[in-house]
């Protein structure tokens, strides 16, 4: 027998052995589509695996998700909001996703954790609006936070709202959504739970955001004109 013949079937069984498993499958990363997925990698880290319990404010919220509304949530994924910790995602605006996959989130958060007839008995504040008079929102700070958050704002039972650090990456946007939507995860109440039976009026809301952003070290930062911001 010819040696190179000895060979050959070792050979053959190797490539049979080979023949009963799949060739692994990979995408590209513009490609993903899963929206667990994109979550998962691109979100998760800031708000929690299932959308709360994150650093960031929750987005399994569906009161937040009403406030917000689609398009605007969207835009937010693409653009990021400058001077603070939320990067664009998009990669015409220098991340990496698609605008195909910013739909997949922006979508996929509203059909998981939104639910209809949110909020229920009132009418929904604008999100976003002008800021109100400062020298007012400190009487509404008084009548409406100070239990939680101490009479200067610099801390109560539920931490300091002034803290330099603090608003340093919120923006006027965040301290405002905040006040209408409330914390879920740490059982901040919104615009309708700060005193029973009393809803904070539009107005209320605009003034006591200006007293807030009026704390801000640094007094031209972008982020305290920053009103369309989330």
């Amino acid at each position: 027998m010819k040696p190179h013949l000895l060979g050959w079937p070792i050979a053959f069984t190797v490539v049979l052995l080979g023949c009963g498993h799949r060739p692994e499958q990979y995408l590209a990363p513009d490609e993903v589509t899963d929206f667990a997925a994109l979550y998962g990698s691109n979100c998760a880290a800031c708000h929690g695996l299932d959308g709360r319990s994150g650093g960031a404010r929750p987005l399994n919220d569906s009161l937040f998700l009403e406030l917000i509304g689609k398009d605007r949530l969207r835009e937010v994924i693409a653009k990021g909001v400058p001077h603070t910790a939320m990067p664009p995602f998009a990669d015409k605006e220098g991340g990496t996703l698609t605008d195909r996959q910013v739909a997949i989130l922006a979508d996929g958060m509203g059909s998981r954790w939104s639910h209809a007839g949110e909020p229920a008995g009132t009418v929904l504040p604008a999100y976003s609006a002008d800021l109100g008079d400062r020298k007012r929102g400190e009487i509404v700070f008084q009548e409406y936070c100070a239990r939680c958050h101490g009479a200067s704002g610099a801390g109560g039972p539920n931490g300091s709202v002034v803290d330099p650090a603090f608003l340093a990456l919120t923006s006027d946007q965040s301290l405002r959504t905040t006040v209408i939507a409330g914390r879920i995860d740490r059982a901040a109440p919104d615009w309708r739970g700060n005193i029973p039976g009393r809803v904070m009026t539009a107005e209320e809301i605009g003034d006591v955001v200006a007293w807030l952003s009026a704390h801000r070290v640094t007094a031209n930062i972008v982020a305290k004109g920053a009103t369309n911001q989330p």
